[in-house]
């Protein structure tokens, strides 16, 4: 209660939210420090979670404002009504997400057409290996097609839960396009009224900070945005001339659409290359086919992983390969799909922070991706006992 009381007496005593200078003019056990910032820390999380419907539009407005931000600029400095200028940057964009979900759906329908030969093929390929798994290993064929009975069960038991699932995420997604628009349009039209807000909420020495901070942020996005457009571009014409040479059918959808999955970080990757192996599968009558696809496609990852997103979207980020692995899983558990995208970019947003607050600069560099080539710690070696 006296600590409580002596917090609140220092809060009331500064013009300014400053926590760290709280921290530090009151003497605050370190249990009790670990205590404070894990409940916080608890607290923050929980409330991303549960506002995530209204978090997460905003957040990629934000993000997509900056990267347009430019252009309407350049559209009022040549004499375009504001809210003109605004109205064409945000239908633009909307022309080029539609062109996007106007491939996938192409992609869907093209799968839909193949079902019937997939499934028949699925199953002339399951018997014949079943066959063979029990001539080698002496199983009877009756008990193989029993226990492949009982998996299935199971698995059709779980997929009313999948369904769901899929039903909310989608739903998600819908709420965030609808809203997506209406808070890119206000952001860019306010963008003056929440930069000066911004810089209302610190004290005057500190706004050099502020500025440099914004400007950095405005940077990492635009890189990072761009970045991503120029990796998708390569990885289709890449993906395409790949299948393009082995002879696979709808080679330039599917190179495409893998550049566009493989923008989901680690993730789309797997995606993009089980697509045209399915198709391989179902349309060529050789096994060597899918695999030459396989091939193909771990090449291109690994030009992907080793030269183009090092150079042309990692150099923005500046976010080591352990945490970007870390931050993309618990953005997916956290906001799902649209979480493991936002994961990175917000990741050096906040390492730009850390970088200029002097207590949390050790986490900044603990995000980044310069590894010193020596620790400066010396180890102590323990000699045993003769």
């Amino acid at each position: 209660m006296h600590l409580c009381i002596k917090l609140w007496n220092t809060f009331q005593n500064e013009s300014t939210l400053n926590l760290f200078s709280i921290m530090e003019t009151v003497r605050i056990p370190f249990y009790a420090k670990m205590a404070l910032i894990f409940i916080g820390v608890y607290a923050f999380i929980y409330a991303l979670f549960i506002g995530q419907t209204i978090i997460v539009p905003i957040v990629y407005a934000t993000l997509l404002a900056i990267l347009l931000n430019p252009f309407v600029n350049f559209l009022v400095n040549h004499k375009v009504p504001k809210i003109i200028a605004i109205s064409m940057a945000v239908a633009l964009l909307f022309i080029i997400i539609a062109a996007l979900l106007y491939f996938v759906s192409t992609q869907v329908s093209m799968f839909s057409d193949t079902y019937p030969q997939l499934k028949a093929k699925t199953e002339a390929t399951s018997n014949q290996f079943i066959g063979w798994i029990s001539t080698h290993f002496n199983i009877k064929l009756t008990s193989i097609k029993a226990w492949i009975k009982s998996t299935e069960d199971l698995a059709f038991s779980d997929a009313g839960m999948v369904v769901g699932k899929t039903l909310v995420n989608l739903s998600g997604a819908m709420i965030i396009l609808m809203l997506l628009p209406v808070y890119l349009f206000m952001i860019l039209f306010y963008k003056t009224l929440l930069l000066e807000f911004v810089r209302k909420l610190f004290r005057i020495e500190h706004h050099s900070a502020v500025v440099e901070v914004l400007d950095r942020t405005k940077g990492i996005i635009h890189g990072y945005l761009i970045g991503l457009a120029v990796e998708a571009v390569v990885i289709a014409i890449l993906n395409s001339v790949g299948l393009l040479i082995l002879g696979i059918d709808y080679a330039i959808i599917l190179g495409i659409t893998g550049a566009i999955l493989n923008v989901i970080p680690y993730i789309g990757g797997v995606i993009a290359i089980a697509l045209p192996m399915i198709i391989a599968f179902v349309t060529k009558d050789s096994m060597s086919y899918p695999l030459l696809v396989l091939a193909i496609y771990t090449i291109i990852q690994f030009i992907d992983n080793h030269y183009i997103i090092p150079r042309v979207v990692a150099s923005k980020v500046k976010i080591n390969a352990l945490v970007s692995v870390v931050v993309v899983l618990v953005g997916g558990m956290l906001w799902g799909l649209p979480g493991m995208f936002l994961s990175i970019p917000l990741t050096a947003i906040l390492k730009v922070v850390f970088d200029h607050i002097e207590p949390l600069k050790a986490w900044g560099f603990l995000l980044g991706n310069i590894v010193p080539s020596a620790t400066k710690f010396s180890f102590i070696k323990i000699k045993t006992l003769k």
